[in-house]
């Protein structure tokens, strides 16, 4: 079966691992964000925000993690495979903080394309700083701007999430899957 891999994207706190576990528990293979992870264990080790104090240490973690969780829908008997960010936010993380990169960050999303892509909007109401997520509302805005260029600039078509409770918003993700097909 060749399954295909559904992005779900969108600046920090618009709701993208809410819907990744509602996903789940409806039965679909999720890849979750793993910036958290590289975060929390960085923060173990005394480093607080290892995005702000070593970006490109960072970014590289994150790469090899999303190129793995790519490649881990390989083989997967199933027809969709939900992700949490994909492999081309990191350059527009990048490109939002200002630090310089080497090539291999832009080169790599020519060769792992997603399907389809998700993009979830900014939502005041929902948003929350915690440990992890530094980023204020005003910030979260300036990343999604970011974040749309860059996948434009790699040919992505953008599909719009509208505003709406969980489940509205996991139906319309759904919905859209199977009218394509």
């Amino acid at each position: 079966m060749n399954t295909k891999r559904i992005l779900i994207i969108g600046g920090p706190g618009t709701g993208k691992s809410t819907l990744i576990t509602a996903l789940e528990e409806k039965g679909h293979v999720c890849f979750h964000e793993i910036s958290r992870e590289v975060t929390a264990a960085a923060q173990k080790k005394g480093i607080e925000q290892l995005f702000l104090t070593q970006p490109l240490l960072f970014s590289e973690l994150l790469l090899k993690g999303r190129i793995q969780q790519f490649e881990d829908a390989e083989n997967l008997n199933t027809a969709y495979a939900f992700y949490d960010r994909g492999i081309p936010d990191i350059a527009a993380y990048m490109d939002y903080s200002g630090d310089e990169y080497p090539a291999i960050f832009t080169d790599v999303c020519k060769d792992y394309v997603y399907d389809k892509t998700f993009i979830l909007a900014p939502w005041r109401e929902i948003y929350q700083q915690d440990n992890e997520r530094y980023e204020s509302f005003k910030q979260a805005q300036i990343i999604q701007q970011y974040l749309k260029t860059t996948y434009e600039k790699h040919n992505y078509d953008l599909i719009d999430v509208p505003f709406g409770t969980v489940e509205e918003r996991v139906d319309f993700i759904l919905q859209t899957l199977n009218n394509e097909e």
